[in-house]
């Protein structure tokens, strides 16, 4: 069921996230978007061109967040905008031989603001991973019934 317009408050938190990431899922990614750039796979070319490693597609990390934001909202259809700033690339650490996570991304969306005549909610998104914060004025604007 879709949240109701009538039924939100500005500052009312919508739900938290905790994204694994893997280097196998930038590499599936990379497959889906055509983004082969080595940058988001290895890490000699990575730390070759001064980076401190791989680092995850800024398309993933912004796509992997708002994802809360369509789930909430019901229908991803319902995001009728969505922006953000990239501040900080999320390192994504070879865990092949280990398994679990290379990287975790943490989500939490708010309410920041609602018009009643529109029918919609900002939604702020705040987007951190190992600690920094690395989508900036990540917002999201959801048509509500």
């Amino acid at each position: 069921m879709s949240p109701k317009i009538a039924e939100l408050a500005v500052g009312q938190e919508i739900g938290t996230r905790s994204i694994d990431v893997t280097r196998q899922d930038l590499v599936k990614y990379a497959g889906a978007s055509g983004d082969f750039n080595p940058i988001h796979w290895n890490e000699a070319f990575a730390t070759g061109v001064e980076l401190p490693g791989v680092i995850a597609h800024g398309m993933f990390t912004m796509g992997s967040a708002v994802q809360l934001v369509s789930d909430w909202a019901g229908d991803p259809a319902a995001v009728v905008d969505y922006q953000t700033r990239f501040t900080k690339p999320v390192l994504v650490a070879d865990t092949t031989a280990t398994g679990g996570a290379g990287a975790v991304i943490e989500v939490t969306g708010v309410v920041g603001a609602l018009d009643a005549d529109a029918g919609t909610a900002r939604i702020d998104l705040t987007v951190v991973s190992a600690g920094l914060k690395v989508l900036m004025k990540s917002q999201a604007v959801v048509k509500l019934s």
